[in-house]
């Protein structure tokens, strides 16, 4: 089974965001990066899947700077077998032309499932999965949280909203994960030793525009200073006069 895994570098979640000088983008000094953790999921999964079928290849596929070699190189440690970064050079980056860029690339390799994260932790739009799929002609199955396959077709679970839902699908198909699918591996010394040999390829990404544009970014406003109340007659008192919330 050949599998492609997408992910993303990104910022992580502890660190201090800052608008840098455009007025459109963060400030990267001092900011740590790591793999975006949904994807972390997704490759998990994949590897996974490999074991169980014995046969097949991972390949891990990100759309970002060279900086993103050490996040695939995570990857490659962990057990996928080939990485390739599609570098975007001065281009805008949004989820239509991402998943336009990426699809160009899976199409030209063999692939029976693709897996992603449901979402990046920074643009948190969750439009890649679908955007993928759609433009590789594959069913699509979302935020799933278990997943089991036989005989050419997986079944998975997901979320919705009061319920969980389980789907019956064919492959191929892109399937996004979720929180709680699995617990992400953490690459040994052998791993390390090993990724170091295997294929990592760099590509020019094709030239396609954005769908959107970034006209500005800001940080959302500082939160008040909290209270400290001293009975029950005050804390009613604020949220009726001060929050005006009752």
């Amino acid at each position: 089974m050949e599998i492609v895994v997408c992910i993303k570098r990104v910022a992580a979640t502890d660190s201090v965001i800052k608008v840098g000088g455009d007025g459109k983008s963060i400030d990267t000094g001092g900011v740590e990066f790591d793999i975006n953790p949904y994807d972390e999921f997704a490759v998990e999964e994949a590897i996974k899947t490999k074991e169980t079928v014995g046969a097949g290849s991972v390949t891990v596929v990100t759309l970002g700077s060279e900086d993103s070699q050490k996040e695939l190189r995570t990857c490659l440690a962990m057990g996928a077998d080939k990485a390739v970064l599609i570098k975007p050079g001065d281009l805008e980056l949004d989820a239509a032309n991402t998943a336009k860029i990426v699809a160009e690339y899976v199409k030209s390799i063999p692939h029976d499932l693709v897996f992603c994260g449901k979402q990046a932790v920074d643009s948190d739009d969750s439009q890649f999965p679908a955007r993928l799929s759609q433009l590789l002609g594959m069913a699509c199955v979302t935020e799933v949280q278990t997943l089991e396959f036989a005989d050419g077709a997986f079944t998975a679970a997901r979320d919705i909203e009061g319920a969980r839902e389980v789907v019956h699908c064919p492959t191929p198909a892109v399937i996004s994960t979720n929180k709680g699918l699995n617990t992400p591996r953490r690459p040994n010394l052998k791993g390390i030793m090993a990724a170091k040999k295997k294929p990592l390829e760099m590509i020019d990404a094709a030239a396609i525009e954005p769908a959107t544009r970034v006209a500005e970014l800001t940080l959302p406003p500082a939160r008040p200073e909290g209270k400290i109340l001293d009975n029950v007659d005050d804390l009613v008192a604020a949220l009726k006069n001060d929050a005006k919330v009752l």
